[in-house]
């Protein structure tokens, strides 16, 4: 039964191998594997999105004091599950390894990726799934372009496709997703792997759809800003100047990042130690500020409507930088442009506060397009997931704030594969 079995699957991969006759269309055999690519990233997305908000409503209960223990207790088991069943990385492995090993991206570590990264978002550390999914996605495309036996820049392809499909089922932005997953590949470059930019629209858009059948969630735009129209020609400079203001923030993490890295390297203990440790500052900061509990998916929503204090809301930037730091330096595992949009709306109300003349749309806006692209060095899909999630109408201010802040970020970028040479 397996021989005939394996004969079958032989001659089906070999009727794929053959061009499509007498098709009078674009439309070739390589979009249906991207296609399914795409279903399966949507379906697997979902299925994490599910079992990350069920777990997420689990451990809500435990708060006050009690959110210390807690996130202690998931810090030291997500670092037991990456201690003994292998350490899954994180971005920079992944880019090295589209960059360097041909884009394969291995799917052995995703049953530690998907555990511990559960763990670690569900408990309220300060990253969120993006990374994950674009992980165990991404890698998903690795293994059906080897399977349907696909070499070089086709395969290559097919990884960046699958991470796409990751980004875009959590943005929910089809477009911007695909370019995110291109540009953060190479900080100089972004045109290196322009031949994926196909296969990456059509995975994003069938897991997008698959995404939202799934989940039920609303798409479009998820963070409401105050209307805003443009009725001053010099918006466009107060965009440049609130975007140096935020980009400075975008040093401060990157300093605070590299500092705590150094700390916890000096600590020669198992990682689920670190993840211990880790899990204990976190629930200290959460105990103090609860806003800075979780990736901010829906805390930024709760932090625009709310009134708080200028001493509170300075309160709430500088805890919350200190919490994504630690979080990434300590072994949790998760993505960080969420939290970067929150740190940067949270500076945008405390501008406002000093600068209230000026929409607050454009000052939230201008202060999360750059603190994310100095970090990320993504302008180009900073500004599409921008405007697709806030559904900020003008498209040009965040463009602007985008480009300085990547134009001014440290030379040597945080995501330390994204150097030209290594």
């Amino acid at each position: 039964m397996k021989l005939k079995r394996k004969r079958q699957l032989v001659t089906y991969l070999n009727l794929l191998d053959q061009p499509i006759q007498f098709n009078p269309f674009v439309f070739s055999r390589k979009f249906l594997l991207w296609a399914l690519l795409g279903l399966l990233g949507g379906f697997i997305a979902g299925l994490y999105w599910i079992t990350l908000e069920f777990l997420t409503h689990q451990l809500a209960y435990f708060q006050g004091w009690l959110v210390i223990p807690t996130m202690a207790i998931c810090g030291l088991l997500a670092g037991l599950i990456i201690h003994y069943i292998g350490d899954p990385g994180e971005i920079q492995l992944i880019v090295n390894n589209i960059r360097f090993n041909k884009g394969k991206l291995d799917p052995k570590n995703n049953p530690s990726m998907l555990l511990s990264s559960l763990l670690c978002i569900s408990s309220g550390g300060s990253l969120g799934p993006e990374a994950p999914l674009v992980q165990v996605i991404g890698s998903s495309g690795t293994w059906l372009g080897k399977l349907f036996r696909l070499k070089g820049e086709d395969l290559r392809s097919m990884s960046i496709a699958g991470m796409a499909s990751g980004f875009t089922a959590m943005f929910g932005a089809p477009l911007g997703g695909s370019l995110f997953a291109l540009e953060i590949l190479h900080h100089e470059h972004a045109v290196e792997y322009y031949k994926a930019i196909m296969p990456a629209f059509v995975a994003s858009c069938f897991s997008y759809v698959v995404f939202a059948l799934i989940t039920q969630l609303d798409l479009g735009t998820l963070w409401i800003l105050p209307s805003y129209e443009m009725l001053d020609k010099f918006d466009f400079l107060y965009a440049v100047f609130f975007a140096i203001i935020a980009t400075c923030f975008g040093w401060f993490f990157i300093f605070c990042t590299k500092f705590l890295k150094n700390l916890f390297e000096k600590l020669h203990v198992p990682i689920y130690i670190k993840t211990l440790i880790g899990g204990i500052l976190l629930g200290i900061i959460v105990y103090y500020v609860p806003i800075t509990r979780y990736f901010s998916h829906y805390e930024l929503s709760t932090l625009l409507t709310s009134d708080f204090s200028i001493q509170m809301l300075i309160a709430i930037l500088f805890l919350k930088i200190l919490a994504i730091s630690v979080t990434v330096t300590s072994g949790w595992r998760g993505g960080f442009i969420i939290p970067l949009f929150f740190t940067g709306a949270t500076l945008g109300l405390i501008i406002h506060h000093f600068i209230p003349s000026i929409s607050l749309s454009l000052t939230i806006v201008s202060c999360m397009a750059a603190i994310n692209a100095c970090v990320t060095r993504t302008p180009m899909s900073t500004t599409i997931l921008l405007a697709t999630l806030t559904g900020f109408s003008y498209f040009i201010p965040i463009l602007f704030a985008s480009l300085t802040g990547y134009f001014l970020a440290p030379k040597i970028p945080f995501i330390s594969s994204q150097l030209k040479n290594e």
